[in-house]
């Protein structure tokens, strides 16, 4: 849940990248991070272990300028994507307002997306959110590899699995080259934005 400060008239919304370990999460905020003027972001927290590059989140505030006098403050987090950590997923998706799923194209992880999936669903339900009704686009990450030796889905079979029934919008990236990095941030949090002022009858933002 967005927070809203007036004395302040600051408006802070949480977007959270999620999807299967390794797809890429956090390479898109490291991305972001290092393409921003330092004047436009916050200082990033990631925290590494063996099995997974981020067992916890990554924060990384950025500060979106002005609309309508309030200013606005986008927090950028990541979910580690391992089975074994779904209660942590739990707890960095409490009070999301924006969704970002990260699908690996890796024709061996198509079930990790579809199960990726499927958990994000039930773990929003669980704090009373229906996933068709929350900001949300879906990046399909690592098309560099399309046209290599290993074995990937294509967008038909991606979309197939993971957007056949939400109808989201998609967008196609390589978060290591930067490519599709920002198109992706840029509309979720324009949808996040709406999404918030729309909820907290903040008119017109």
């Amino acid at each position: 849940m967005a927070l809203i400060d007036l004395s302040k008239r600051e408006v802070h919304c949480k977007i959270v990248y999620c999807g299967p370990g390794r797809c890429g999460k956090t390479t898109n905020l490291l991305n972001v991070y290092e393409s921003m003027a330092e004047k436009d972001r916050g200082k990033m927290l990631t925290i590494d272990t063996k099995g997974d590059r981020t067992l916890f989140f990554d924060l990384l505030p950025l500060n979106l300028g002005t609309i309508r006098g309030f200013n606005i403050r986008i927090q950028l987090y990541t979910v580690p994507g391992q089975v074994m950590y779904a209660a942590t997923r739990k707890l960095v998706l409490k009070g999301v307002d924006g969704l970002v799923f990260v699908a690996d194209p890796l024709r061996v992880r198509r079930e990790s997306n579809i199960e990726s999936l499927q958990d994000l669903r039930q773990h929003l339900l669980e704090y009373g959110l229906k996933i068709e009704e929350m900001p949300l686009v879906i990046q399909y990450n690592k098309r560099d590899l399309a046209e290599g030796p290993t074995p990937t889905l294509t967008i038909e079979e991606l979309e197939s699995d993971l957007n056949s029934t939400l109808k989201v919008q998609t967008f196609l990236a390589s978060a290591v080259e930067g490519k599709g990095v920002f198109e992706t941030l840029r509309e979720i949090s324009k949808q996040t934005v709406r999404h918030v002022a729309n909820k907290h009858l903040l008119t017109n933002l």
